[in-house]
């Protein structure tokens, strides 16, 4: 599949500047963030069975401007729980 996500979170305080910033898809908190998370893997695990056998997310932290990653730009925020990062993981696995 390649990379896929873009989940767009900047948090405040935790960003490279404090304005436009961006992702390719933006949401307002964790919750609304972790939501869009949640559905993308249960995607994932529907296309198993057609043959996907990797996908990356974009992006492990959030880079300069774009805050797609699922750490903060300084690392010091993980913006969804681990737990629950962990057994959606282990849902595609």
């Amino acid at each position: 599949m390649g990379e896929f996500g873009g989940f767009g979170l900047p948090v405040d305080g935790h960003t490279w500047q404090d304005k436009n910033n961006w992702g390719y898809q933006s949401f307002k908190n964790k919750e609304e963030l972790l939501q869009r998370y949640t559905r993308a893997m249960s995607d994932l695990k529907k296309l198993i069975p057609l043959g996907l056998s990797a996908a990356v997310y974009t992006q492990t932290t959030d880079v300069e401007v774009e805050t797609n990653g699922i750490l903060t730009y300084d690392r010091k925020i993980i913006k969804m729980p681990e737990p629950t990062l962990k057994q959606l993981h282990q849902l595609v696995v």
